[in-house]
């Protein structure tokens, strides 16, 4: 059994034991939590599709840890100008664990 989701903006593809990186959340570590934005629920042969959301279907993800993905390097360089630009970001993220999925 599979569902896709939607949190942070982004859509996942989760099933029940999967770890997932997803966007910063407000919530505690060690906390559960249910998502309520699903956009399809499989089981088999069997699926369900909302318009634009399955009503009556949630995932409950438990938080791991909170931290911040691989710095990622930006360079904005201009040639014969004499101008090079040097920039990082790191992302916060939070890390979850699926634990149970109904539709």
């Amino acid at each position: 059994m599979y569902a896709v989701i939607v949190t942070g903006g982004k859509q996942y593809r989760v099933e029940q034991g999967e770890y997932l990186r997803v966007e910063s959340l407000a919530v505690d570590v060690g906390s559960t939590f249910d998502i309520d934005q699903v956009l399809m629920v499989a089981d088999g042969s069997e699926f369900k599709v909302g318009a634009p959301l399955v009503e009556g279907a949630k995932v409950s993800a438990e938080v791991l840890s909170h931290g911040r993905h691989k710095k990622i390097e930006i360079l904005k360089f201009r040639r014969r100008k004499h101008h090079m630009k040097h920039m990082g970001h790191r992302q916060n993220y939070t890390e979850i664990l699926i634990t149970s999925i109904s539709a």
